[in-house]
């Protein structure tokens, strides 16, 4: 039997070209990077995440912290591994979460681009968290 971590980053994957939506928690109508990692945490057979309220431009950590925390997810430091979750920086003030699909590749919804993209590394983003699931 494959780990909840494992059919998390499954998920996301299969998610690639769902259309963007800022607040979007539907495939079909589009995901923003919160619901990306709602839709594939639950897909996957993981709690229902409960997610904060949130604006594109954050100053705070702690709620997506807690979310984090409530869906099964722990905070760690170290190498990346496959269904790990990450809180990157694209810009000021801004905080996105983006899932591992190994040590060097990701996939995330984009808002430039309009959907739901794999991607090869990531750029120049400060992460500010990393976490990981840790039950099955």
């Amino acid at each position: 039997m494959t780990s909840l971590a494992e059919r998390f980053a499954a998920e996301a994957e299969r998610l690639e070209g769902a259309r963007f939506r800022l607040h979007g928690r539907e495939p079909c109508t589009g995901l923003d990077c919160a619901g990306l990692v709602a839709c594939a945490l639950e897909n996957a057979g993981g709690p229902k995440a409960v997610l904060p309220p949130y604006h594109l431009r954050n100053l705070s950590i702690a709620p997506f912290a807690a979310a984090a925390l409530c869906c099964g997810f722990e905070e760690i430091s170290g190498a990346i591994l496959r269904g790990d979750l990450l809180l990157v920086t694209p810009g000021p003030d801004q905080q996105h979460l983006v899932i591992a699909l190994g040590r060097n590749r990701f996939v995330h919804a984009h808002a430039g681009l309009r959907r739901v993209v794999l991607q090869g590394g990531l750029p120049a983003w400060r992460s500010l968290a990393q976490w990981r699931l840790t039950s099955d």
